[in-house]
């Protein structure tokens, strides 16, 4: 595309201020003329040839091109008859130079925002900016309607007209079609080398499609006049202290985020609102980088001139505290899980009159390839071993979704939900032995060897990237925990709970209905201390499992034990319940908070379910395990399955109850 600029006329009406030099070096700011403006604006949205007509003062016109050093190809034609004609002869003169190609027709008087050049520039049709928003001027330009095109241009139009300013863009067809009829007008007589370039469209209007850009509110101006100038020159202050925000959760920035910045940078001065750890990993993936790492990497992005902290996915905290002009971000909220958070921010930017900028969304291969690179990362063993660590301190409490085979690591890796402006998903894996056991057949009794419950997990890493925390039973041996705490930590497991029991595993929720057996603490504190002896990373944790309650040895036994277990070494404590209400949870919490603050606290609400993860957090707990949903909700599912096929004969019955097998080819990933 080339731009065209008019700058043949001598200004007259400016008076004294056009005395010297032609109207387009009227300054309109302490750093800036009009042609200046105009010209660092092409410059910034990739515009390199420049056809500029002169007339007057041409040689000053030229030097004041040459001496911006803004590198931009310019050709200089000048109108020998400039006194005598009008701007269509001016257009015929550098004809020329303007054919074969799209163009950017402007009048060296025009004043213009950044984001009225980038709508012209984007439209995919030749439209003329027009502003419905004025009212109809005497002596200026008004644009004729109909049917949607622009039918009519002209000073003498008024029935069916809107505000019209000489800023085209024109694609090569409808151009071609224009500057043919200029020609024809220039080469017929001298009096036809005297009117608007306009009345020469007006002739072919039925052939050169023209539509109306409507630029409303913002600045896009003529300057006429004294009066025009100072006008122009305060909209120009307003216009360059628009403010524009937008949000980030990247750690990774790739030309794509670049590229929309920089378009965000050019409305005005950028705000950048950076994702919390918690707000990213929460409806994404956790960051590769903390927070404070991504906003410094902000802050030395060129163009951005404010980094702020934005602590929720919606963005409506922040507008009401910034209220910018603009909110940028890609049109891939549009739909979506993301669209409540785009209805949001316009019902925000509607009570103060800000607006939406979208840009059309690159899904290139090149960056889906880094953010795969970022999941790949986030499995290896050791950066997945130290995630639970980060996320409890990050979040305070994370919840953890039982899984046993690769498909249900699948589910709890990629189920999000949103809502109140934010969103949900597990932090955590929980490798169950019940479920485990129960996957296979087997009772819950640790019958399924430690090699076969290894492999599991290796079928779940090999296909999700969030930490693990592992059902450990007794422990076993010591000798054999120590092994066992090793591999675990080798392969990326973040945690291995293990109850204080001895003998045959019973299932805890059997209570005192079986014969159970309670360790001594003395011993299990040597199998703590022995495992984190055996540690070669900080990262790793060992959660101590207190049975004290399920076998109903009262509030001090489970206190004393709790205590005991930090002392050996416990990087957290589990305590379990099977009673319906969580009170006698919550009387342990209250009990073992008064004396220890920051040691995490492990629940799984299986019996006590009603209770409310806010409740659960309030009251002082870290992690939450929900242990065997997975399994009890497959299970009657696939029964009922079976029973329909049985009982019809076929499975036709059956579709409406199962979902379509591509749907679960979706969930697993193509290269793992």
């Amino acid at each position: 595309m080339k731009a065209l600029i008019l700058n043949s006329g001598k200004g007259s009406r400016m008076g004294e201020l056009t005395s010297e030099h032609p109207k387009c070096m009227t300054e309109i700011s302490a750093s800036e003329t009009i042609l200046s403006r105009q010209l660092a604006q092409l410059w910034a949205y990739g515009i390199q040839e420049v056809i500029i007509t002169t007339g007057l003062f041409d040689s000053v016109l030229v030097d004041h091109c040459r001496g911006l050093h803004i590198p931009l190809h310019y050709t200089f034609i000048k109108n020998p008859k400039y006194e005598s004609t009008n701007y269509i002869y001016s257009i015929y003169c550098a004809k020329k130079y303007l054919l074969d190609d799209d163009v950017l027709l402007i009048h060296g008087d025009m004043v213009f925002e950044n984001f009225v050049l980038e709508r012209l520039l984007d439209s995919e049709k030749s439209c003329m900016a027009v502003n419905t928003d004025m009212p109809l001027p005497t002596k200026d330009f008004k644009a004729v309607l109909q049917d949607g095109r622009i039918k009519k241009i002209g000073i003498e139009y008024f029935d069916s007209a809107v505000a019209a300013m000489p800023l085209y863009k024109l694609k090569k067809r409808e151009w071609k079609i224009w500057l043919d009829q200029i020609t024809i007008y220039c080469e017929r007589n001298e009096s036809d080398r005297n009117c608007y370039a306009e009345k020469a469209f007006n002739e072919v209007s039925d052939k050169c499609a023209l539509y109306p850009l409507d630029v409303r509110n913002m600045l896009c101006a003529e300057i006429d006049t004294p009066e025009d100038l100072r006008e122009v020159r305060n909209r120009v202050i307003e216009a360059d202290d628009r403010t524009v925000y937008m949000s980030f959760s990247a750690d990774i920035i790739h030309s794509g985020h670049i590229s929309i910045i920089r378009k965000a940078a050019r409305l005005g001065k950028l705000t950048i609102g950076v994702l919390t750890d918690e707000v990213v990993a929460g409806y994404k993936r956790f960051p590769l980088l903390p927070y404070e790492e991504r906003k410094i990497m902000f802050e030395n992005i060129i163009g951005v001139c404010r980094v702020v902290e934005q602590d929720t996915l919606s963005y409506k905290a922040n507008l009401e505290k910034y209220r910018p002009d603009y909110v940028v971000h890609g049109d891939d909220w549009v739909t979506g899980f993301l669209k409540p958070v785009r209805d949001e921010v316009v019902a925000v930017l509607d009570t103060y009159g800000g607006t939406l900028v979208e840009y059309p969304y690159r899904s290139e291969q090149k960056y889906k390839e880094l953010e795969k690179r970022a999941r790949a990362e986030l499995s290896m063993p050791d950066a997945r071993r130290k995630r639970l660590r980060r996320s409890i301190e990050m979040k305070g409490m994370v919840t953890a979704m039982e899984a046993h085979s690769g498909l249900t690591g699948l589910l709890v890796e990629n189920t999000v939900v949103y809502q109140d402006g934010g969103s949900r998903q597990f932090d955590a894996m929980w490798v169950s032995s019940l479920c485990d056991s129960t996957a296979k057949g087997k009772p819950d009794i640790e019958l399924v060897d430690m090699t076969s419950r290894l492999r599991t997990i290796d079928e779940i890493m090999d296909v999700t990237t969030k930490p693990i925390i592992f059902d450990g039973d007794t422990g076993g041996l010591t000798e054999h925990f120590v092994y066992t705490v090793r591999t675990l930590e080798r392969m990326g497991v973040s945690m291995i709970i293990i109850e204080d029991k001895t003998g045959l595993k019973k299932n805890s929720l059997f209570g005192t209905e079986v014969a159970q057996t309670q360790d001594d603490i003395e011993n299990f504190c040597e199998k703590i201390a022995a495992g984190k002896r055996a540690q070669k990373t900080d990262d790793f944790m060992i959660c101590a499992r207190i049975e004290s309650l399920i076998l109903e040895k009262g509030m001090e036994d489970a206190l004393t034990r709790a205590a005991a277990y930090v002392q050996a070494g416990a990087d957290a404590i589990m305590i379990h319940s099977r009673k319906k209400d969580p009170a006698e949870i919550f009387e342990f919490l209250r009990k073992f908070r008064a004396v220890n603050a920051t040691v995490p606290i492990v629940v799984v609400p299986t019996s006590y379910s009603t209770v409310t993860e806010e409740e659960l957090k309030a009251h002082g707990v870290n992690v939450v395990i929900y242990a065997n949903q997975m399994t009890r909700a497959g299970v009657p599912a696939m029964q009922n399955a079976a029973k329909i096929i049985l009982e019809n004969h076929r499975a036709a019955e059956c579709d409406d109850i199962c979902m379509p097998f591509r749907d679960i080819i979706h969930l697993i990933p193509e290269e793992v």
